[in-house]
C-alpha cells in the first residue's frame, strides 16, 4: 500500500469515527429509563410551556410561553399550541397526531412540511420534522430535531435543534408542565 492510499484510508476512517461520535443516540438507547413516557397520557388536557430560543452561538434571542390543549379520540389526537414571544409576536400551531401500536407517532400541522415522525422508549420521546419559519419578510425551511425527556409524570424538558443545511443554527429549550 503506498503512502497516498494509507493516508486516504486513515482519513476515511477518521471521518467515519467523527460522524459516529457526533451523532445523537437512538431513542432505544433510553429503553430502561423511567418514568415511562406515554405520549398520549402526557399530552392530554391543558399544558403550559416556558422556554428560550438561542442562536447558533448559544446567545438568547427570545423567550416564550406556550399554552397547549390536547384531546384524543382513540389513537387520533389534536394538540393546539398558542405561542406568545417576549417581543409580542404570537403564533398558533395545531398538530394532528396519530399514535401507532409500535410506539411510533406521526403528526401534521400547517407550518410543518410533510409528516413529523417520532418514537418513544423509556422516559424519552424523539421526533423530527421540517418547518417553514417566518424570517425577514419571507419563510425559511429548517429541520426541527426534538428530544423530550420526561422528568416527572407532569413535567418534561424539550430540547429542539434547529438545523439548516446540516448545521445547527439555533436551539429551543422548553419546560412543559401539565396544569
Amino acid at each position: 500500500m503506498n503512502v497516498f492510499n494509507a493516508f486516504k484510508t486513515a482519513l476515511v476512517s477518521l471521518s467515519a469515527l467523527l460522524l459516529i461520535s457526533c451523532s445523537a443516540p437512538n431513542v432505544e438507547h433510553y429503553k430502561n429509563t423511567s418514568p415511562n413516557f406515554d405520549f398520549k397520557t402526557f399530552f392530554s388536557g391543558n399544558l403550559k410551556a416556558y422556554g428560550v430560543v438561542q442562536d447558533f452561538k448559544g446567545e438568547l434571542t427570545r423567550k416564550l410561553v406556550v399554552d397547549m390543549n390536547a384531546s384524543w379520540e382513540g389513537n387520533q389526537g389534536v394538540i393546539e399550541e398558542d405561542f406568545v414571544y417576549d417581543d409580542g409576536e404570537t403564533q398558533k400551531r395545531i398538530w394532528k397526531i396519530t399514535l401507532n401500536e409500535d410506539n411510533s407517532l406521526t403528526g401534521v400541522a400547517d407550518d410543518v412540511i410533510g409528516t413529523a415522525k417520532g418514537r418513544s422508549d423509556g422516559s424519552v420521546f424523539h421526533w423530527n420534522y421540517d418547518v417553514e419559519l417566518p424570517y425577514d419578510g419571507s419563510t425559511l425551511k429548517v429541520n426541527f430535531d426534538d428530544w423530550m425527556y420526561l422528568v416527572t409524570q407532569s413535567r418534561l424538558i424539550n430540547r429542539t435543534s434547529i438545523v439548516k443545511f446540516g448545521v445547527e443554527v439555533g436551539e429551543v429549550t422548553l419546560v412543559i408542565e401539565k396544569i
